[in-house]
């Protein structure tokens, strides 16, 4: 199975494409979206939909799994968010990919093993994991963590113990 894992940000969004084997992962490619503070929030949208189009296009996931929505104090940091995987999410299910939602305390969780995990704390984990000779940015680090916990997540799925959360 091959996975497009992403967690979205107008500036920073972290993606993973990531392949399992049954019991055995790999990270394929990741990085971050970049996006200058100089650049209209537009141009942002527009770079993210572009970029996870051509990752898409280039390595051929199966699905996406994506960070679920989080609580923020600031109604304009919540709509920034939102437009930034607005963006993402329009570009892997135009081309047809299932989409699939984990939270972030689930994220942490199944990488980790605590909901309350600070961002090195997912790196090391991420790192560890998948045999990575270093550890990741910390957007990078967080798509892999999705990636790592879609897996988790179909293998207990394939079994009848929990349901996937398709969006």
């Amino acid at each position: 199975m091959r996975v497009l894992a992403i967690d979205p940000s107008l500036r920073g969004t972290g993606f993973a494409i990531l392949e399992s084997t049954g019991t055995k992962h790999r990270a394929v490619v990741y990085g971050t979206v970049r996006n200058p503070t100089t650049m209209l929030p537009s141009g942002c949208l527009v770079a993210i939909h572009e970029r996870i189009t051509d990752l898409i296009r280039e390595h051929a996931p199966e699905c996406a799994a994506f960070e679920g929505v989080i609580y923020v104090q600031s109604h304009r940091t919540a709509i920034t968010l939102g437009a930034a995987r607005g963006a993402a999410l329009l570009a892997a299910a135009s081309l047809g990919l299932p989409i699939y939602e984990y939270a972030p305390r689930r994220v942490k969780q199944s990488v980790v093993g605590r909901g309350a995990a600070d961002k090195g704390q997912v790196g090391f984990m991420v790192r560890a994991l998948l045999g990575l000779t270093e550890t990741p940015p910390p957007d990078a680090a967080d798509a892999l963590a999705i990636g790592l916990t879609h897996f988790q997540t179909a293998a207990t799925a394939s079994r009848g113990i929990t349901q996937m959360e398709r969006i």
